[in-house]
C-alpha cells in the first residue's frame, strides 16, 4: 500500500502555469479563427454587392438601349409618321407632357432623362394577350400601329429609399415602375447627324430632335452600405470619393438609332 501511494504522489500534474499558457494559445487560436471568419464573410459580401452592381448597370443599358434602338421604327406598311421626333430628352430632368408637345420637369437627383417614340406591332413590341401593342413595362396601348411612347429617369423609391431606373409606358400615362434597382444617376448626352461631338440635351433646339443619330448612355450604379472607403469615377469621368460607404460604378453604352435614316449612312 505504502508503494502504491508514493507512486500516485510521484506522478506529473498541470500546474498553474501551463493552464494559463493553455489557455492563451486557446484564445489565440479562437481570436484567429474569427479573424478568418469575418475577412471571408466580408470578402463574400463585397463579391456579391458587386455580382449585384454589374447585373443592374448591364440590364440597365440593355433594357434602355433596345428601347433607343427602336426609336423610330414605323412599320414598312404604315404611311402615317410619328407624332414628334423619335427621341427627346432632358438634362437634370424627366420627360412630361403629350407625344407632340413634350418639355422637362427638374429632379433633384440631378439625373437626365429621355423618352422614344415609335410605331408598336408585333415586330417593336411583344404583343399582350389581347394582340395590342405593348409599353416598356408591358402594359397594353392599343391596336397594332398604335404609337407607343416610353420615358425612362431615375429617382429614390418611395418605399424603400433606395435609387432606382423608372419606366413611364404611354399603356399607363402619369404612372411610372422601377425597372433596376440601384441606378442612381443616368447621363445621356446626343449625337446630331454631322456633329464632332454629342451634346447635353439643353443644347438642342426642338427642331433639332428629329436629327440625332445616336446616343452616348451612362448610368451610375450604388451598391450596398458596406462601410468602405471607396472612390469612383462617375458619369462624367470625375474621380469622387463616397462618403456612405457604398461602392459605386459607372456604366457607359453608345446606341445608334437604327430607324434614322443618317443612322444607317
Amino acid at each position: 500500500m505504502k508503494r502504491a501511494s508514493l507512486r500516485l504522489r510521484a506522478s506529473p500534474g498541470h500546474t498553474l502555469l501551463e493552464f494559463t499558457i493553455a489557455v492563451a494559445l486557446g484564445l489565440v487560436v479562437i481570436a484567429g479563427a474569427l479573424a478568418a471568419y469575418r475577412s471571408q464573410r466580408q470578402a463574400f459580401a463585397a463579391a456579391i454587392d458587386a455580382a449585384q452592381i454589374q447585373d443592374a448597370g448591364v440590364n440597365a443599358l440593355t433594357l434602355m438601349g433596345e428601347q433607343i434602338q427602336m426609336a423610330g421604327f414605323v412599320g414598312a406598311d404604315d404611311p402615317e409618321g410619328l407624332a414628334g421626333p423619335p427621341i427627346f430628352g432632358c438634362t437634370a430632368g424627366r420627360p412630361i407632357g403629350t407625344h407632340a408637345s413634350l418639355t422637362c420637369e427638374a429632379l433633384s437627383n440631378r439625373s437626365d432623362g429621355f423618352a422614344v417614340r415609335y410605331r408598336g406591332d408585333g415586330e417593336s413590341t411583344w404583343l399582350a394577350s389581347n394582340g395590342q401593342a405593348t409599353d416598356c413595362l408591358g402594359q397594353a396601348v392599343g391596336p397594332p400601329k398604335t404609337e407607343v411612347l416610353n420615358r425612362f429617369h431615375t429617382k429614390a423609391s418611395s418605399s424603400t429609399g433606395e435609387p432606382e431606373l423608372y419606366c413611364e409606358g404611354s399603356g399607363k400615362a402619369g404612372t411610372a415602375q422601377p425597372l433596376v434597382e440601384g441606378v442612381e444617376r443616368m447621363r445621356v448626352r446626343y449625337w446630331l447627324a454631322g456633329a464632332a461631338q454629342a451634346v447635353d440635351a439643353t443644347a438642342i433646339s426642338r427642331d433639332q430632335w428629329a436629327s440625332v443619330v445616336a446616343v452616348d448612355l451612362c448610368v451610375l450604379v450604388r451598391g450596398a452600405p458596406l462601410a468602405r472607403r471607396v472612390r469612383y469615377v462617375d458619369c462624367d469621368g470625375v474621380s469622387v470619393g463616397a462618403a456612405d460607404g457604398r461602392v459605386r460604378q459607372a456604366f457607359w453604352r453608345h446606341v445608334a438609332l437604327r430607324n434614322v435614316l443618317e443612322a444607317r449612312s
